[in-house]
């Protein structure tokens, strides 16, 4: 095996022939071959390579000033890998860097290396105190290299001496006279020794009045060469050069070359100065929240009437109704300014997920109970406008040929039709999300299933479903559809995958580097998207800058339920189990090379915890600076 000692130069080449000398000049010191032993074999140390550093046996710390850390055989700097990470970069690296506790620093030359698991078992039986080969055996049988019987003659005959059997006077005398010498003082013990290593100023002595004193770094003028013959003597005619052989010179050539002459004296007097960068100018600038104003601050109004937890809430798309869907099988429709409740729909069932229909000109609420999609007409505002929605509804023709569907569309029976419900999809498990798109005609549902069924997309005016999905990728959590283009984001456990509907194929996968996705949503402008977790994360995705999170929030203390965008003001909310509502500023710049800034701006108290749970379903009211919030205390609230 090869032990390299720091410090110690690197043998030319390893695989050089006898009598041959390589032409670089080794550094101070040696090299030292040995032959394997058993307990540190071969095979856990690299073959013979060449050290880059050479700088020899010295103290690493005096490079500490200089970007370079030593210099190679042909005298050229080794310049130390870039380093610029300061205490927080270091810190989330140790949080997100799974391969962190087995990466160490090689001093000799400043890179990170990361430690195979061969090396790594090698440290661990080292430190137990173990030898570093795994099939060394420490108790085989010794050799018994001297033999254990008497012989019978001895190697000389010569009888001992008397002195051997009595103590010498002499030694007694001597070892008498330094313990009076220690007693009495005259004889001190020995200090230890100093390790640390001493440093010399070597101008300590200089005058500070002389030039030396003063600059500290004297590096003398070079002398310029002596004149020789050449400018001296007088040529004959015939030596002189003719006027086609004198080059026209330049006329402030003796002035150019003093200032280079002044420029190499110069440039070695260069001082390094070490940057001392204050700890406050690394955190960025935030501005003040009054700065951000408007953004909801205080709780306005509270609707209540459900006497069980508020699992979701939608609001119609001029922000004058708010529906809400609970555990206790009741759907309330609500009008947002007074808090009046205006309808109550049992249902008969857990609602799961409720979806107003984005297009204004539709009057039509998605109410997701056990295996079946309602789909409902609130009859609340203008007659024109629901009235024309339920005649869109009933000018549908029905197909000549009937399709294989995964879904049945059922029309509602004459009991159910004088509540309000219109149409029901029924599907084969239980519903767990339902989403509109952005123009009003298709919707998406989520099921509770492990197969390639999970997520069904359905056309009301065609009341045609399909599957869009042939295998299952996971645990589907939630869908959404893009605001402007043919996107489709499903998010599993652990990923978020975007779909190009055009296309039909897959084109971006975004890490959230979160144990388990609870919710999403997306910036209006269709480039940014948050997801929220249930292990207290925030995860903000820049569609066009990479797949993995622009930044983690860890604002909240519990598991994360819902997060929501606002349709045009720069705001996105969140609700937790924590039982608050965390608001904050997330302005999204048109220009490309400005990033966005994230800026929390307002916790927002008022919910009480039930059966551990907080905060369910968060909301922003379409046109004004609000926020809904539903509640596992049967209440839903909002803030202005």
């Amino acid at each position: 095996m090869v032990l390299e000692v720091p410090g110690v130069s690197a043998c030319p080449s390893a695989t050089q022939p006898p009598g041959k000398r390589s032409s670089g000049v080794p550094g101070p010191g040696v090299r030292l071959l040995k032959t394997a032993s058993p307990a540190f074999p071969s095979h856990h140390f690299p073959p013979l390579q060449d050290i880059r550093n050479t700088v020899g046996n010295i103290p690493m710390e005096w490079y500490q000033d200089f970007p370079h850390i030593g210099y190679n055989l042909d005298g050229k700097k080794i310049y130390k890998p870039i380093r610029n990470k300061d205490e927080l970069d270091m810190f989330l690296e140790k949080m997100e860097n799974p391969d962190y506790w087995r990466t160490v620093q090689d001093k000799m030359t400043g890179a990170d290396i990361k430690l195979t698991d061969e090396q790594v078992d090698l440290v661990h039986r080292l430190q137990k105190g173990q030898f570093g080969d795994v099939h060394f055996d420490p108790y085989e049988p010794a050799v018994d290299f001297f033999t254990h019987e008497v012989m019978i003659h001895p190697v000389t005959n010569r009888p001992a001496d008397k002195r051997s059997f009595i103590p010498s006077l002499i030694e007694k005398e001597k070892v008498s006279k330094l313990v009076h010498a220690i007693k009495m003082g005259w004889i001190k013990p020995r200090k230890p020794k100093d390790d640390t290593p001493t440093y010399y100023d070597l101008w300590a002595h200089e005058d500070p009045n002389s030039i030396l004193g003063r600059h500290k770094m004297h590096v003398p003028a070079p002398k310029m060469k002596l004149p020789g013959h050449e400018e001296s003597y007088n040529p004959p005619p015939e030596y002189l050069l003719s006027e086609e052989e004198c080059l026209p010179t330049n006329a402030r050539f003796i002035h150019e070359r003093f200032e280079r002459c002044l420029d190499l004296y110069l440039c070695p007097r260069q001082r390094k100065m070490r940057v001392n960068v204050d700890p406050e100018d690394l955190i960025p600038k935030l501005p003040k929240p009054r700065d951000l104003q408007p953004f909801p601050t205080t709780q306005a109004l509270v609707y209540r009437g459900h006497t069980s937890l508020v699992r979701c809430l939608s609001v119609s798309p001029s922000g004058q109704w708010l529906v809400s869907g609970s555990d206790d099988c009741m759907v309330r429709f609500w009008e947002v300014c007074t808090a009046r409740c205006m309808k109550t729909l049992p249902v008969g069932g857990v609602v799961k997920s409720v979806a107003w229909n984005p297009n204004p000109t539709i009057c039509l609420v998605a109410i997701c109970v056990e295996q079946s999609v309602l789909l409902v007409n609130p009859c609340l505002g203008d007659k024109l406008l629901y009235g024309a929605t339920d005649q869109l509804l009933e000018s549908y023709v029905a197909p000549e040929e009937e399709r294989v569907q995964p879904v049945q569309w059922v029309t509602a029976t004459m009991e159910e039709h004088s509540k309000g419900v219109r149409l029901v999809v029924q599907h084969s498990k239980a519903v767990k999300q339902v989403t509109w798109h952005g123009k009003g005609d298709y919707f998406a549902s989520v099921v509770s299933d492990n197969s390639n069924m999970q997520v069904l997309i359905h056309q009301t005016s065609k009341r045609w479903s399909q599957n869009p999905f042939r295998k299952s990728k996971g645990l589907v959590q939630c869908v959404l559809f893009h605001p402007i283009r043919p996107y489709f984001f499903v998010a599993t456990q652990r990923y978020v995958r975007v779909y190009n509907l055009l296309k039909q194929e897959l084109t971006k996968k975004l890490m959230t580097n979160c144990k388990w996705v609870s919710s999403m949503a997306i910036h209006p402008g269709g480039d940014n998207i948050i997801c929220g977790s249930y292990d207290s994360k925030l995860a903000w995705f820049d569609l066009d800058l990479s797949t993995r999170p622009y930044q983690l929030l860890r604002h909240h203390k519990k598991a994360l339920r819902s997060v929501a965008f606002h349709k045009h003001y720069p705001l996105f909310a969140s609700g937790s189990d924590d039982g608050t509502v965390i608001v904050c500023h997330g302005m999204v710049y048109n220009d490309l090379l400005q990033n966005p800034l994230l800026v929390p701006v307002k916790v927002l108290k008022g919910h009480v915890l039930t059966l551990d749970l907080g905060v369910l379903d968060v909301l922003f009211h379409p046109t004004q600076p609000w926020v809904f919030s539903s509640g596992a205390d049967g209440t839903v609230r909002l803030y202005t």
